[in-house]
């Protein structure tokens, strides 16, 4: 791997690189490039020191609750923020979508502005994007200010989770959709740019994909925790290198040596990481799994080709006629005994995840947050 330290820089500016020492670097190992060298410490490795909540790093076994923009309107998902936090969620997570997947969700709100304003309705919990996409609709540097400007609002409660898109949000709005191998090149660029804006210092980089000559004037107070979504063995390698995981169950399962893998290529201990992963639930009956399923159907398939569809409705559509409905919740825990939500959160902390952010589709959210507030939530962190 390239030495960080002699990477070509432009004379008189030790901030400025140009196209092949940055992509030289980032396609080595992401968490050591030029862009990520100079931060006081990755994920876990803040200047505070301890992985607790409130000081800057995600801690270990927390909770989340999801806040999903495809299903709800931003009003109420302000409420619904804030009646988590009361419920005792340590963590809120928000979907960052132009589109919804499905057109039968029926909602699409921005999810900077639903973090905002969530968090004047709250004090403690951490709120973040899972996830954002920094790479078309937005410009690395949009996304760098606009996360400086909300650590700076709510400081030590912010995180930032980026992926690689989907083409309902990114080809819907800017009508490009490569393959893979670039979004994934511009996701490593992207997150470089990120990171050193961050620093409050003059960027100038002359990218494969990004020209950024800017400064971030009012910069985050405190080290923002970056996490990265992998949804296949290759991102989830990646995100090893990166600083954390925003991953599924299944794909936990499955690749999690990858993740290991690249974490260690990168010269970072995994157990050290943060590892957030969605789990689907329901607490009710089979009838109100079915009812959440409809809205979510395009779930089993998202990642191995819906996310290449442009249009909400034709998503829809193919899911409706390829996926069984019971498919969709067959791996949800369904049920009104705590004891078998209980058992799947354990089993995912025991896995190694850090934060088992959960996510239901039922129309009645508040049901069970405070389902998990009373009965979920006190069993497991006493485990």
């Amino acid at each position: 791997m390239q030495d960080p330290s002699k990477i070509r820089t432009h004379a008189g500016d030790p901030y400025r690189f140009d196209r092949r020492s940055l992509l030289k670097t980032a396609g080595a190992l992401l968490g050591s490039s030029i862009c990520a060298r100079a931060l006081p410490g990755a994920i876990g490795q803040s200047e505070g020191g301890a992985s607790t909540n409130g000081n800057g790093v995600l801690g270990k076994r927390m909770m989340g609750f999801m806040l999903p923009h495809e299903q709800f309107p931003v009003t109420q998902l302000v409420e619904l923020g804030a009646a988590a936090e009361q419920a005792g969620f340590d963590l809120l997570a928000t979907s960052d979508h132009l589109q919804p997947w499905q057109t039968n969700e029926g909602h699409s709100g921005e999810a900077w502005v639903t973090m905002g304003a969530t968090g004047q309705r709250t004090r403690r919990v951490w709120m973040g994007t899972t996830v954002t996409c920094p790479t078309f609709r937005y410009n690395p540097a949009v996304v760098a200010e606009a996360f400086a400007s909300l650590s700076l609002l709510y400081p030590g409660r912010i995180f930032l989770g980026v992926g690689s898109g989907e083409a309902l949000n990114e080809q819907a709005a800017v009508g490009s959709w490569p393959k893979w191998p670039e979004r994934s090149e511009r996701l490593i660029e992207a997150t470089e740019l990120i990171r050193q804006l961050w620093k409050g210092q003059q960027v100038a980089c002359k990218g494969k994909y990004y020209n950024v000559n800017a400064r971030i004037y009012d910069p985050p107070p405190k080290t923002i925790p970056l996490l990265m979504a992998a949804n296949g063995p290759k991102a989830m390698r990646r995100a090893g290198q990166a600083d954390g995981l925003i991953t599924d169950p299944k794909t936990w399962k499955q690749y999690k040596s990858e993740y290991e893998n690249g974490a260690k290529a990168a010269g970072k201990d995994p157990l050290q990481m943060p590892v957030l992963i969605e789990q689907y639930v329901v607490v009710g009956d089979e009838k109100e799994a079915q009812a959440a399923a409809e809205l979510w159907r395009f779930g089993p398939k998202a990642f191995k080709k819906y996310y290449n569809i442009r249009d909400p409705q034709a998503i829809q559509q193919q899911a409706d006629s390829e996926i069984p409905l019971q498919q969709v919740y067959q791996d949800w825990p369904v049920g009104n005994d705590p004891n078998v939500h209980i058992k799947v959160v354990n089993e995912l902390f025991q896995s190694g995840a850090t934060i088992v952010n959960i996510h239901t589709g039922q129309p009645d959210q508040k049901k069970v947050i405070n389902f998990y507030g009373r009965e979920v939530l006190p069993k497991v962190r006493n485990a």
